[in-house]
């Protein structure tokens, strides 16, 4: 009974081993020159569709909640004297203002923008503009720069990016934020985290 357990298990397996692998095999003989004979394999390879957007702190690829804060001092002697004022030290992924941006993705067109609530303001009915901060954006590590989308107060500006290869954007940037300092405003703290409108959000889409 055992020996033809044994051999009927022989048997199924034998009988499964087309189901596991379907490599495809050719055996000839003969006199003739030359004999050949021919295999053939199947590839296939499936790529995901994919977007990924980073401005300021962040890991490529991946996901993360850190919300970088862009602040400057203006000092006393300086109020709207039209001198651009940096920001400070601790602002950015890359300090003194300046962040890493980056945006990868796969299937075409992107349509990239950035979005305000409003003019900054300090809680006490005065404002300062968007328009007073200069964004410069300078050659990050791959080949094509990332470029800002213009800032606006209560408003969606929009540029499209088009891809660097095929359906393929790669392109990142170091994006610059500094006060130009052309009004003579109010005292105050003009935002801050999450307040008085001082939150851009930007934003990425592809078909």
């Amino acid at each position: 009974m055992r020996k033809l357990t044994k051999a009927l298990l022989a048997v199924s397996l034998l009988a499964s081993v087309p189901l596991i692998a379907q490599a495809e095999s050719q055996f000839t003989t003969g006199s003739t020159t030359p004999i050949t004979a021919t295999a053939r394999l199947d590839f296939q390879i499936t790529v995901p569709k994919i977007l990924f957007l980073r401005v300021g702190a962040g890991t490529d690829f991946g996901t993360s909640a850190t919300i970088n804060q862009i602040a400057f001092a203006v000092p006393a002697a300086q109020i709207g004297n039209g001198t651009a004022v940096d920001a400070t030290a601790a602002s950015g992924d890359q300090g003194n203002g300046a962040v890493t941006a980056k945006l990868v993705g796969n299937n075409g067109n992107i349509s990239f923008s950035s979005t305000t609530l409003g003019a900054l303001g300090n809680g006490s009915g005065d404002t300062i503009s968007y328009g007073q901060i200069n964004v410069t954006s300078d050659p990050g590590a791959l080949p094509t720069k990332l470029l800002h989308p213009a800032l606006a107060d209560g408003a969606t500006t929009t540029l499209a990016v088009a891809p660097t290869s095929g359906k393929v954007v790669n392109s990142d940037a170091k994006w610059t934020y500094k006060y130009n300092n052309t009004a003579l405003v109010a005292p105050g703290t003009y935002g801050g985290v999450n307040a008085n409108n001082s939150r851009v959000t930007y934003t990425a889409s592809m078909p």
